[in-house]
Formats: C-alpha cells, structure tokens, sequence
C-alpha cells in the first residue's frame, strides 16, 4: 500500500506498508481517491503547524470509496462501492463543547492528518460515523468539501448580514472558500492578497473586488469605501502579522473573525480593539451541518470548485513537487494528490 510519510519538517517519503487490518464494529475499509493539498499539509512540511508532532501521515481533505464494511457499518445504510466525503474530525461526544454541537472544537479533538495520521495513503479505516454518502458530484470534487465547510462555518460565525461590507485578507483556498460563501449573504466583498497570480484568479472568478496587498491596504479601502472601512473582515492568512494589523481594517462596531491560526502569539492593542467596540471571533474546522451545506450548494450549482484545482499529482510527483508549491509565484491555488 502506498502511504506517504512527512518524515521531519521538509522530509516527504513515498513508503510501501502494509494493508490495513479488517474493519471493526461500525467502522469502514475505504479505498482513498483524491487527497487535497491544504495550507495545514504546508505549514507542517515547513515545520510551522500548530498541534502537529513527527512522523506524521498527512491529508485531511478526502474522497473516498467503501471497500469492506464492519460489523454494524451496513445499519447506518451504507453499502460496499459508496462514495464518500470525510468528516476528518475526531471528537469525543461527550465533552461540554460537544454536548452543545460544537463538536468542531471539541476538548480532546484529533483531527486526521494533524493530531493522528490521516489519508495520505491507498487505505484507511474510518469510523462509518464520519462519512458523508455523496454520488451525484464529481468523485474530485468531494475532496474539496472539507475545505469549503470552513469558509462555511466562518461565515456562519460572523452571522453576516446582507448590508455587511466584507474584506478576506488572504486568497489562498480557506480564502477562496470563505469569499464563495460570503458572498451567498452580502454583495459587498473585497479580496486582498500579496501573490499576483491569486488576485488574477479571483478577479477571473468574478468572486469579489481584489487589492494588492503589497499596497497601502487601509488608504485603498477608505478610497473605495467613501472614507469607511469593513464591517466583517476574516483573516485567512495564519500569519501572525496579518492577523493583528487586520484590527485596523476593521470598522467601528465590526468584527474581526480569525479563520487561519498560527503557532505564535498574537498581541492586540487594546485601546484599538476597545474604542472599536470591536467583535473579535475565532474559527476552527467545520461542523456535520456545514458539510451539508457545502454539499447542498454544490449540487445546486452555486459554486463550481473545478477551476480551483490547479495540480493533480500521483504519490511519486507529490513527492518531487511538494517542496515547489511552497514557492511564491508557483501557480498552484489547489493541489490534488490522486490514488
């Protein structure tokens, strides 16, 4: 079975291992088909991933299909040759945080991928629990699911309201993704990013206004905005600088929602968060409910993710091309591992 190892901080390795065992009760045998490349993946590759120790099986965005079922699995209405996305969020069930559906934030939370090896591999046993039947889209399409719900939940975080002005502060895909969903409640979005080729991408899209971030952000918005600034602003950067200047981007009585993270501190000034009375939020992961949500707007045509894909690779070129889509200027806006 080909499985692929992150190693070290920059060491990738394309091992051969075992087969999994046999399911167990409620559990399922899949067959991985696409694994999309995340900033989670290169973070971690570069050595920058919080909650990640080494050697560690990376992918946690999933397209599957059920090979062998377990014991009991068959009950919850699966069937062998399903097509599945992945929940890849392990959580216990029984925390405080779980008790109140928010299982995305769960206490002991082990996320495939990060906290425990995930799907970068020919074969794996899930718990059928995390599995989402889904036989209408494009088998491809299903491994960006994952992606999109967390643009979902951090839109739903901001509980936007249609007169909102939103900028996203980085157009990398848990950017792209929080656009394409903002944009589902207000008319008003704004990109802003440093890498030329993204801002092109989204201004090809049609998905929002773009800035060039290497400009002067706060003149160029008050200029656009007739001497206003955002009401919503999501940062999707996970870059600790990013993140605490997002404050002055912020309007009066705005919120700030943090959607990437990042290893190190964060220090806000605090008159600048107070005379702002401003809303400061934090997204983690997704959960079930914003699965269905992406699905049921995929289906309905209201977001084509196909042209986001800009690589497919085998298990032996992601090994060669890994270490490039780290590069600035390398083109790459999703990256597609295919089994």
């Amino acid at each position: 079975m080909k499985t692929i190892v992150l190693e070290t901080p920059h060491r990738l390795r394309l091992t051969e291992t075992a087969s999994p065992p046999q399911p167990g009760v409620g559990e399922a045998l899949v067959r991985v088909r696409h694994v999309g490349i995340c900033g989670t993946d290169l973070h971690a590759y570069k050595g920058e991933q919080a909650f990640f120790s080494y050697p560690r099986i990376l992918g946690h965005e999933l397209s599957v299909e059920i090979t062998v079922l377990g014991e009991g699995a068959a009950d919850s209405g699966f069937k062998q040759g399903d097509r599945c996305v992945v929940i890849p969020y392990l959580s216990d069930g029984t925390c405080p945080a779980c008790r109140r559906g928010k299982t995305n934030c769960c206490r002991n939370l082990k996320v495939l991928g990060v906290h425990v090896d995930g799907g970068m591999r020919e074969h794996l046993i899930l718990p059928v629990r995390l599995l989402i039947r889904e036989d209408t889209l494009p088998a491809e399409h299903l491994a960006l699911v994952e992606m999109l719900a967390i643009g979902a939940h951090a839109v739903g975080r901001a509980r936007l309201e249609p007169d909102d002005i939103v900028l996203v502060i980085g157009a990398g895909p848990i950017g792209l993704s929080t656009a394409a969903f903002a944009r589902r409640r207000s008319d008003h979005i704004t990109v802003v990013d440093i890498d030329d080729n993204r801002l092109g991408f989204v201004s090809k899209l049609g998905l929002a206004d773009v800035i060039d971030g290497k400009r002067e952000m706060i003149t160029e918005l008050r200029s656009r905005l007739g001497d206003t600034l955002p009401t919503a602003v999501f940062d999707a950067t996970g870059n600790a600088e990013s993140m605490t200047r997002a404050v002055q981007a912020v309007e009066h009585g705005g919120k700030l929602i943090l959607v990437g993270h990042t290893k190190g501190e964060l220090r806000f000034s605090n008159p600048e968060l107070h005379k702002r009375e401003l809303s400061l939020l934090c997204s983690r992961n997704a959960t079930a409910e914003d699965f269905g949500e992406v699905i049921a707007a995929l289906r309905r045509g209201e977001i084509d993710p196909g042209p986001w894909i800009t690589h497919r690779v085998s298990a032996e070129q992601l090994i060669q091309d890994f270490p490039g889509w780290l590069e600035p200027g390398s083109g790459v806006i999703k990256a597609m591992l295919e089994f």
